[in-house]
């Protein structure tokens, strides 16, 4: 059985609250009490609500509809919540999901981030909490959409536009979700600096936000496997033990010299016989 702690949320609890149904939030849970939530939720902060009560229906409405925030639930009928969330990022859909689920298993919390979610909400929950991070996320996808934000990032073998929120790597695309793309930007733009994971957690989720600093771990395990030319062994972000992460520019340039001596020396060697 499902529960959920209420709490009382007035119409202007949270800063940045939309005028109209400027936002359209896609929940994917099977169970009636978190419709209703979501639909006081959504009258009280300005947001449109789309439900589907499984996850064949929720993937569809994800792919042909346009919503801003997906609420995903891990217990569904049928397609499981990972699978859903695997298919929507399969897709190339890209807005952000927030995970809720009975389970506060690490190995859950982990799983989630890395197939994909933004956040993930343990149940029992409280309802301004929910609210809060679901807000976040949306003035953050609206900022991203709304704002012009000069600057490309240009490293060896990786371009980052973040005017254009693009991704380049070996010239081609690569497909990020919204904090993915946010953590990329946040470390590149400052390169050989160390950024501790609490700062990542302010500048990428937000002030306040209450977040694990394993889930920061886990955001960038799927970071990696996606912009590093060599798999887990690190070109771009490198970790830097009990504090956070560093983008280091030296390492791969250093690696392609290396390369370029090896062929010239095959070269010469080749020449020379």
């Amino acid at each position: 059985m499902k529960t959920y702690i209420e709490s009382s949320l007035g119409q202007s609890s949270l800063p940045g609250r939309p005028s109209g149904h400027e936002a359209t939030v896609l929940v994917i849970d099977d169970d009636p009490s978190m419709h209703d939530i979501l639909a006081v939720l959504g009258n009280q902060h300005g947001f449109g609500i789309q439900f589907a009560e499984d996850g064949t229906d929720g993937l569809r409405l994800a792919e042909q509809n346009d919503v801003d925030l997906i609420v995903l639930d891990l217990n569904l009928p049928g397609v499981t919540g990972f699978d859903v969330c695997r298919r929507i990022r399969a897709l190339g859909i890209e807005i952000p999901i927030v995970m809720v689920s009975a389970s506060s298993d690490p190995v859950d919390v982990v799983v989630g981030l890395e197939i994909g979610a933004d956040d993930y909400v343990v149940k029992p929950f409280e309802i301004r909490e929910l609210a809060a991070r679901i807000n976040a996320k949306l003035r953050r996808q609206r900022s991203s959409q709304s704002q012009v934000r000069p600057g490309r990032l240009k490293f060896p073998g990786l371009i980052v536009d973040v005017g254009r929120h693009e991704v380049l790597r070996d010239g081609l695309a690569v497909t990020l979700t919204p904090t993915e793309f946010d953590l990329l930007a946040l470390l590149s733009a400052s390169p050989g600096r160390v950024i501790s994971r609490t700062e990542m957690i302010q500048k990428v989720w937000g002030q306040g936000a209450d977040l694990d600093l394993r889930s920061v771990d886990a955001h960038v395990y799927r970071l990696r496997r996606k912009i590093e030319p060599e798999g887990p062994r690190p070109t771009y972000i490198h970790a830097v033990p009990g504090i956070g992460y560093r983008f280091e520019r030296r390492g791969l340039t250093d690696r392609l010299s290396r390369v370029q001596d090896d062929s010239e020396l095959s070269m010469d060697q080749a020449v020379a016989q």
